[in-house]
């Protein structure tokens, strides 16, 4: 194990001679173009070596540093990293260099992000590049494109199991196809995302498939046992994520051995403790990096390595393999990024969160706590969570949602909760009940996911529009949209959109009519493009042109004001249960006060609470006056953004 810095600088030696023995760099490719081309190919990237590999070393060393074979194995993952290198585009290359010097461009306020199935919005990879005016015309400048690699037939969780990293579903087109997406985008100044399934493949890849016939080099690839007694002993710490599919973190083969599967039966957890299985995925990131990909949702990152006697998850191993990916990046891929998917305790998605490991992190607290609060009609638990969990180091963003491809987990924690008295199993149990429709005088209309009825456990499905009432023509039900987004847009960070939810698409509940989506009910908020909504987001009293319009003069206020970009954040203390306000911007900038009232009641906002400020304020919104010397008083679900001059301020 290497331990201090001369060891690391002599296996960097070694290192650098290898690469040099394997790919002859500069002196050796002839003369002329090819030449000064891959001389200057090699001299870019040995800099980013020697700048990097002492990270590298010491992330890896935790994880494989016992390993007699460590020097081989570094040296194998520089070279592909080095081939990487050389096959990226020179465009791509004026992009790595240009963000590196402008660190922080995710979190501007020109950042506003769309995600949506390929297939459901667009028909194919074609058919994104056919969206691209109307991603303009909403304000987009991010754009997520759910799982679109090949996968198997009918059931394949949505995409996330992946039968191949370098092909894409047919059905969506190929390869080429995505490659010219992202081309496109970056054109039209958009950024592209897509995700990194890197917890698991699909049984049907090649890998699976050879380990299950016994190929050497594959075998280690996942974690297959002849018998029970590991799997048993496993089972003994770890939690059921999937319980409807298969009780324990395991799955029997046809053969009777059984395999790690996390999530389901058909998505085989990959073993990270073979390193030869960190050098390919390293080479499956830089392939899709190399495809023109600027960000990458990591995928279910709590859970890539595994230890006995522990839960399995949020292990220290799993830091630094991520941390180690990211370095390999910054080495072959510099301007790629991470956003991490870690829906566990906010202490823990919190650790994900760093300029050298996930750049960029959903932000699942926030999301759950935006719901409690409308069911609620409190904000106590959201403005805790603004003013304890919200800034985030240098370098790095929360990705603000209010909904997406995945169930609404109630993820806030116990003892966040019990400062206000309030028990947190019994609390998930009411809000449980509120958005399924089980609570008397509720205006959601969510569907169960997971309902457990053992644990008590359950999350909750649905599109944003039919939890806030407007399936049922509730008539606050466009206001708790907007009011929703308002906090996702203005409170710092990088604002997502859930496409659909900006016409108000509602629940699809013919999901259950298809045999391999029947036992998954968050496909009810996996509905195919409304055609409809969409044609009436200009028809002056459709729901649609409601919901869009307010939507998107908000965007329009958001890339307009520089107070709303950056990360920052500070909580402004009303005084009134039902309405949440922060401060935006620095101190001796403009400044934006947001106020939102989570109540159908008007709601006010004493006088002597808002006396540091000037009498009369601008609402940007609504670009109207808003006298507040003597208090202010909200509508019902009313969000205000006031404008405060930088010497008022």
């Amino acid at each position: 194990m290497l331990t201090n810095d001369q060891q690391i600088n002599l296996m960097l030696t070694q290192v650098r001679t290898h690469l040099a023995q394997n790919t002859q760099p500069i002196g050796f490719f002839g003369h002329g173009i090819d030449f000064l081309a891959q001389a200057e190919a090699w001299r870019s990237f040995d800099e980013r070596l020697l700048h990097h590999f002492p990270a590298l070393i010491r992330e890896l060393n935790q994880v494989y540093g016992e390993r007699s074979d460590f020097l081989e194995f570094v040296q194998s993952l520089v070279l592909a990293a080095y081939v990487s290198w050389q096959q990226r585009s020179p465009l791509l290359k004026a992009q790595d260099a240009t963000r590196e010097t402008t660190p922080d461009w995710f979190a501007s306020e020109q950042m506003v992000g769309g995600v949506c199935y390929v297939d459901l919005f667009a028909g194919n990879l074609q058919g994104v590049v056919a969206q691209i005016p109307y991603f303009k015309e909403l304000g987009l400048t991010y754009l997520h494109l759910m799982p679109l690699f090949k996968c198997p037939e009918g059931q394949s969780d949505g995409g996330y199991a992946v039968s191949s990293y370098r092909e894409v579903n047919p059905q969506l087109g190929a390869i080429e196809d995505l490659a010219a997406v992202a081309a496109a985008l970056k054109a039209a100044g958009i950024t592209l995302v897509v995700d990194f399934i890197f917890n698991h493949t699909s049984n049907e890849h090649f890998w699976a498939r050879e380990a299950l016939v016994g190929n050497p080099l594959y075998q280690d690839f996942y974690y297959i046992y002849p018998n029970r007694t590991v799997p048993d002993a496993f089972d003994a710490t770890v939690r059921e994520i999937f319980p409807d599919q298969h009780a324990g973190a395991f799955s029997q083969l046809d053969d009777g051995r059984w395999v790690w599967t996390t999530f389901n039966s058909f998505q085989w957890d990959l073993n990270y403790s073979n390193p030869a299985t960190f050098t390919a995925m390293a080479q499956e990131m830089l392939f899709i990096a190399n495809l023109g990909v600027d960000i990458l949702r990591m995928d279910a990152v709590a859970f890539i390595w595994k230890k006995l006697g522990t839960d399995c998850e949020n292990l220290p191993e799993a830091h630094a393999l991520i941390r180690a990916f990211n370095t390999v990046a910054r080495i072959a891929a510099p301007s790629l990024l991470f956003k991490s998917e870690a829906i566990v305790h906010p202490d823990k998605v919190v650790e994900y969160i760093s300029s050298d490991e996930c750049q960029l992190s959903y932000n699942p607290l926030q999301m759950a706590l935006l719901w409690n609060s409308l069911a609620t009609r409190e904000v106590n638990l959201l403005e805790q969570a603004l003013e304890r969990r919200h800034n985030l180091p240098a370098h790095t963003a929360w990705v603000n949602y209010v909904r997406c491809h995945d169930d609404i987990g109630w993820t806030f924690a116990d003892e966040d909760a019990a400062e206000f008295g309030i028990n947190g199993f019994s609390h998930r149990q009411f809000l449980n009940q509120f958005y399924v429709n089980r609570f008397e005088g509720s205006f959601a209309r969510g569907v169960p996911f997971q309902d457990n009825p053992q644990t008590g456990d359950c999350r909750i499905s649905g599109m944003c529009a039919s939890l806030v009432g407007l399936e049922q023509q509730d008539a606050y039900a466009v206001d708790r949209i907007a009011l929703l987004y308002s906090v996702a847009l203005s409170s710092g960070g990088l604002p997502l959109i859930y496409l659909g939810d900006e016409v108000g698409t509602l629940n699809d509940y013919d999901y259950v009519n298809d045999a391999h989506k029947a036992s998954d009910s968050r496909w009810v908020h996996r509905p195919r493009v409304d055609v409809s909504r969409y044609a009436q987001r200009y028809e002056a009293g459709t729901d649609a042109a409601m919901v869009f319009g307010r939507l998107r003069r908000m965007i329009q206020v958001r890339q307009g004001t520089p107070a709303l970009g950056g990360t920052q954040l500070t909580v402004f203390h009303t005084h009134n249960p039902h309405v949440l306000a922060y401060w935006r911007g620095v101190e001796d900038g403009e400044r934006v006060l947001v106020l939102c009232n989570f109540s159908e009641f008007a709601q006010s906002v004493a006088a002597e609470t808002l006396i540091a400020l000037p009498s009369l304020l601008v609402d940007l919104l609504s670009g109207q006056s808003v006298l507040v010397g003597s208090g202010v008083t909200l509508s019902a679900y009313q969000v205000l953004w006031l404008s405060v001059p930088p010497q008022l301020s």
